[in-house]
């Protein structure tokens, strides 16, 4: 049953569905075998380049459509049998299996044929790949991060077919990193610590959140380590007026709770479901905050307020620093979505900057490579505001990455953080 899961759930990808919401449709998680059909899902959306391009190599008939989810259990197949563990045997057996329940006893038999002969063949299949399906990226994103980042590309591509180290934060407010150290060690989970960011720990294995003592109890959280620069780059103290305005799920504005007791946080998200998983995060990490399910983007959210001291937005992007994490991103970005993300970070970052009191911050962020939603995008936003003054960080030149003219560029590294995007702005007094 498992495969058919898997089927169904790549097929509504394909059709346009983010990755979680499919899964959840699905009920990939339930059952004896939910850890094998997420892997196998996973897998597939990082190596579906290459997969469409063998399936279509192997089909007798490529220009005879197949229906989608038919299409995406080979696709799944041919995933299973070039980069996970499974027996061959078992593999092919249990997607004709599927086939069979899918849609009957002759695509049960072509499955197993195609199959059968990609075993076969399959040093001469793959060395007809196109040098998309080879990278595992669309052309578009190809084009553009060569484009952006000629001497890193071909790590990032390397990067992000891999699968994300699992990163966690420790709860600076109730727990050390040592102790956290400590009580993983003592489960027999082996973990390291980084020299920087200050309570960030790094697993060797990835592991479900409920095997890791101290989660449920609120002391640590899953966060990668790029997104956890977010305390340097917003430098809370006691007393300040802080807006996250595109909070949910809440990662950042727990972090900023964390680090500095006595903030005065209003945390910030358009969608109600979005906002209603940030207030269930902060309730498990004992920490509290004023939620606003608003659009930050528009001035009638803020009738009224007094402005803020700092205000962070972790903008709407296209996610393309973690398609390791989120490796649907490849199926559903398109190059046309690039222009209306980067309008959508102008109206923010325009509203929001009056808000801003004199003397304050503002912390623009996104977990994109890609220069027009992130240096450019700063340097229209200066030449629209001639008054903002841009801030150093401080880490930026021990934590990987690269110092831009304005901002700080991370790119995903195989072993260490994702793509992110850092740059802040003070207003004058």
């Amino acid at each position: 049953m498992s495969r058919l899961a898997v089927a169904r759930t790549l097929a509504r990808v394909a059709a346009g569905a983010s990755l979680d919401a499919a899964l959840a449709a699905e009920g990939v998680d339930q059952g004896a075998h939910a850890a094998h059909a997420r892997a196998l899902i996973y897998t597939t959306l990082r190596h579906g380049e290459s997969a469409r391009a063998l399936r279509l190599l192997l089909l007798a008939d490529p220009s005879r459509p197949l229906k989608a989810p038919l299409a995406a259990l080979i696709d799944a197949a041919i995933s299973e049998l070039r980069h996970l563990a499974t027996p061959a045997h078992a593999a092919v057996a249990a997607a004709v299996d599927a086939a069979r329940a899918l849609a009957g006893a002759r695509s049960a038999g072509m499955v197993n044929a195609v199959l059968r002969r990609f075993l076969r063949e399959r040093e001469a299949l793959e060395a007809r790949l196109s040098r998309e399906a080879r990278l595992e990226h669309p052309r578009w994103l190809i084009e553009a991060i060569e484009q952006a980042w000629p001497a890193e590309a071909a790590a990032i591509f390397a990067a992000n077919n891999q699968q994300a180290p699992m990163w966690l934060r420790v709860n600076a407010a109730r727990d050390t990193r040592p102790a956290a150290l400590a009580r993983l060690a003592a489960a027999g989970i082996a973990a390291d610590a980084p020299p920087a960011p200050p309570h960030a720990l790094r697993l060797h294995q990835a592991l479900p959140v409920e095997a890791l003592p101290g989660f449920v109890e609120g002391l640590l959280s899953v966060q990668d380590v790029s997104a956890q620069w977010v305390v340097d780059a917003v430098a809370p103290a006691r007393g300040l007026r802080v807006l996250d305005a595109c909070a949910a799920p809440g990662g950042k504005t727990a972090a900023l709770l964390e680090a500095c007791a006595g903030l005065a946080l209003i945390a910030m998200d358009v969608d109600a479901a979005r906002c209603a998983k940030l207030r269930r995060g902060l309730q498990r990490l004992q920490l509290e905050a004023e939620i606003r399910c608003a659009d930050a983007g528009d001035p009638a959210s803020f009738a009224g307020d007094p402005g803020f001291d700092r205000i962070l937005i972790d903008a709407p992007c296209t996610g393309t620093g973690v398609i390791r994490r989120h490796p649907d991103i490849k199926t559903l970005r398109r190059a046309s979505d690039v222009p209306a993300l980067v309008a959508q970070q102008q109206r923010l970052l325009d509203t929001l900057w009056p808000l801003l009191r004199p003397g304050g911050r503002l912390i623009y962020a996104t977990c994109s490579i890609l220069p027009a939603e992130n240096e450019l995008q700063m340097r229209a936003f200066q030449a629209r505001h001639p008054q903002a003054q841009p801030i150093a960080l401080s880490p930026a030149a021990t934590a990987g990455g690269r110092v831009l003219e304005l901002g700080w560029q991370l790119w995903p590294e195989a072993s260490a953080g994702d793509g992110f995007y850092w740059c802040c702005w003070r207003k004058p007094d």
